[in-house]
């Protein structure tokens, strides 16, 4: 290459001799590296009109309640491979258009009387609307069964139902395996979130724990144990207790982020360490976690509570 040449008229000189990494996170004269990263949507009517209808080789990935998935590719011939991964929720509600809006962040402080009093109600609210229909189709075998990867079953040495599917999250493209994203379910309906979690449900978390590691090394080969994690979210998108499983390669993102993602293992050691008998839970514990500004429970919940400590 040409040490005087414009910055624009070197990319089509770049010849590709190999892929040295992905990145799904975000020297001239001699060997080169070129680093690509998507640019921003536009936000333009115009631009965005013009990427919907370039959009070609359009390919459903599975469909459940009001949640579809695709693969697709936003070049002009057929034969190009995929490369945009498509998420489409019909019909959406204001709850799915708040989420997905740009909001501020604000850090909380959950003590168990906040929780016992103001969050819990908030959550059988939110089960009694309907919003784990997509779950419960999954559990009862009426969507998605051709995307469980494992339906273990059986009985923890306590006793408990230790039943659980494991299957892709909807936001992986199953092909890169540096941003593996599985999810565990379990059958059981008692544990809605962490905060149900109990002493007596630590040999159940373990056991539960090694059969999630010991499955997805084995599914994935190039895998080991140690190049997976596990974390739950708090406060997690839906009330049925469940565990993402994911590689350590992945992308942190906000949702693996500290006030979101509290890792299954410290979870269990916390329980560990608690006082008390079986039932000592995490009901008990005061929690930090972060929270949009636009979601009902900041706006029911943790706003009065903070414009109420200023009178």
């Amino acid at each position: 290459m040409e040490h005087e040449e414009s910055p624009e008229a070197l990319i089509p000189l770049f010849k590709l001799e190999r892929v040295l990494n992905q990145d799904q996170n975000g020297k001239r004269g001699g060997p080169a590296l070129c680093l690509a990263e998507r640019a921003a949507f536009p936000s333009d009517e115009e631009a965005l009109t013009e990427f919907h209808s370039a959009l070609v080789n359009v390919k459903n990935l599975g469909n459940n309640d009001i949640y579809r998935w695709y693969m697709a590719s936003s070049r002009t011939t057929e034969t190009s491979p995929p490369e945009l991964k498509l998420n489409l929720i019909y019909p959406c509600t204001e709850k799915h258009i708040k989420k997905y809006s740009p909001q501020e962040v604000r850090m909380v402080t959950e003590t168990p009387d906040i929780y016992k009093n103001l969050v819990r109600p908030y959550m059988q609210r939110m089960r009694e609307e309907g919003r784990l229909n997509w779950v419960f189709n999954i559990l009862e075998g009426r969507a998605e069964q051709d995307d469980i990867l494992l339906r273990a079953k059986g009985q923890s040495a306590d006793g408990q139902d230790e039943e659980f599917l494991l299957m892709p999250d909807l936001n992986w493209d199953r092909k890169t395996l540096s941003s593996l994203h599985l999810l565990a379910f379990p059958t059981r309906r008692d544990i809605w979130s962490l905060r149900d979690l109990k002493k007596s449900n630590i040999i159940w978390l373990k056991e539960m724990k090694e059969k999630i590691l010991d499955a997805t090394a084995k599914l994935y080969k190039t895998i080991e144990r140690d190049q997976i994690k596990l974390y739950v979210h708090y406060q997690p998108t839906y009330y049925h207790f469940h565990i993402h499983v994911v590689h350590v390669m992945c992308e942190a993102t906000a949702t693996q982020a500290v006030g979101k993602a509290f890792g299954l293992e410290n979870i269990i050691s916390q329980l560990e360490c608690m006082a008390g008998g079986p039932d000592a839970s995490m009901a008990e514990a005061t929690l930090t976690y972060h929270l949009g500004t636009s979601t009902d429970l900041w706006t029911e919940v943790f706003s009065p509570l903070k414009e109420s400590t200023k009178d």
